[in-house]
């Protein structure tokens, strides 16, 4: 059972006989601890190449300050705590700081909430320098059916730049006049072959890695389907660099995909060559965007409100009550959707949020080059992207022993969002819950995300 964030006592996996505030603490103070002990390696080293400069007669700069280098170095404690970038970390995450950000509402400069929210996200929608915003074109129905009391459809639209976007739209079959509506953002998983196939179930028959694919993740469900057969108008498109909008091997120079040689059938076989190319390829991507001046998040933010667009302009939806959800990188779509774009009523992340000391010290090897904003963290904590939606409901499930993220972490993003929330007087829009077991969106997790849906849209 799901413990709400009040009551949550998850356990830490490394540490299972420990509550999570005592080993929140305890994360807390060896983190600082290696702060001090980097710190006074950091002025050894520096007091020692200062002293170049008085050296005796006898001996050189350099082998002065090598000696006295030496001596400082090994007077210092051998125990150093691993993270991300070694000796850097602590001076890294020292930048980002404790404390709240330049621009968090917990600031005590910031009391209106409307006035925070503009400039906040006026100095989000900077960073993120996303593409020129122009109008979907030449949307198309292609093709019509329906699974197990659910009408779907295939459309498809064009974007000014890249191949047309894949999209799926579900709805009860005998559904009539305006209804709710979400978006639902496909997650990641290290699979760019597929997209909007992962949490939908449509006419045709499915590929057998997407059957094992919502099996390992969603409890076998499409939960796009499930959450439409609830009363929804559901949405799932192909988001940038995925599937329908993916980059071609045939189309990238062979240094880039290091000699290996294209291929686009859906085997099984190629598929995994393909995801392997996609992976490596993701740094690359990052750096070409940011070449362009433009940021990745900056792409697929555009590329989700526009596929809100269409989905507020439907006949069949009732644009004042439209939601967002997804896992993993569907959560992290939600937390930057959610925060910028005020049409999203209602919001639920899964398995998406920490903060930025998380990434930068501990997990950044296990995400995507998808999250990261150049110049934010300096104004606004990971979480505070998603506060930004407050007063609006919103909803977080996390997992005890999600891989991607410290559990000591998640509860400080939880208690972020919750000061965000209780000082704009809005403490029973947001919840947070953390259920048992790893990375995933399963069914108990998905019956708390449509009870939040069914709760303040409809």
């Amino acid at each position: 059972m799901a413990k709400p964030s009040g009551d949550a006592t998850p356990p830490n996996e490394a540490l299972p006989e420990q509550s999570p505030a005592t080993a929140q603490r305890e994360v807390e103070l060896e983190r600082r601890a290696f702060v001090k002990r980097t710190a006074i390696g950091g002025m050894a080293a520096w007091s020692a190449w200062a002293l170049i400069d008085t050296a005796p007669d006898n001996q050189s700069g350099a082998t002065f300050a090598s000696e006295v280098t030496m001596q400082s170095t090994n007077s210092l404690p051998e125990d150093v705590v691993p993270n991300m970038i070694g000796g850097y970390g602590p001076w890294a995450a020292n930048i980002v700081g404790d404390k709240p950000a330049r621009l968090s509402y917990r600031q005590p400069q910031f009391q209106d909430i409307q006035q925070w929210r503009m400039q906040a996200r006026s100095r989000l929608l900077d960073c993120l320098m996303q593409p020129d915003h122009q109008p979907i074109a030449d949307v198309q129905v292609e093709q019509v059916g329906t699974v197990d009391g659910v009408a779907a459809e295939r459309v498809s639209w064009q974007l000014p730049y890249g191949p047309r976007t894949q999209a799926m739209l579900l709805k009860p079959e005998k559904a009539r006049g305006r209804l709710p509506a979400v978006l639902a953002l496909h997650d990641h998983g290290g699979n760019k072959y597929f997209g909007y196939e992962k949490i939908t179930r449509g006419a045709t028959p499915q590929h057998p890695l997407m059957v094992k694919h919502q099996q390992h993740y969603y409890g076998g469900q499409a939960w796009a389907n499930t959450l439409a057969k609830r009363g929804y108008v559901v949405l799932v498109h192909d988001t940038y660099a995925f599937a329908s909008r993916r980059v071609l091997m045939k189309d990238v120079a062979e240094a880039a995909r290091k000699k290996v040689p294209p291929v686009d059938d859906d085997s099984e076989a190629s598929i995994e060559i393909y995801n392997r190319f996609a992976s490596e390829h993701e740094h690359l991507m990052a750096k070409s965007l940011l070449c362009a001046g433009t940021t990745w998040p900056g792409v697929f933010t555009s590329e989700d409100q526009r596929a809100l667009d269409y989905l507020c302009s439907r006949d069949d939806v009732d644009d004042q009550r439209v939601g967002c959800a997804g896992l993993s990188g569907g959560g992290l779509r939600t937390v930057y959707l959610g925060g910028l774009d005020d049409r999203i009523r209602c919001a639920c992340c899964v398995g998406m949020m920490s903060t930025w000391r998380d990434y930068l010290l501990h997990k950044c090897h296990t995400h995507t080059w998808m999250i990261y904003i150049p110049s934010l963290p300096r104004d606004l904590d990971y979480p505070e992207i998603l506060g930004l939606r407050a007063p609006l409901p919103t909803l977080v499930l996390n997992n005890t022993h999600d891989q991607l993220f410290t559990v000591p972490e998640m509860e400080r993003a939880d208690n972020i969002l919750k000061e965000v929330f209780t000082k704009a007087n809005s403490v029973e829009k947001y919840r947070c819950s953390f259920h048992p077991g790893p990375h995933k969106f399963d069914q108990a997790m998905q019956t708390e995300a449509f009870d939040w849906f069914d709760k303040w849209l409809t």
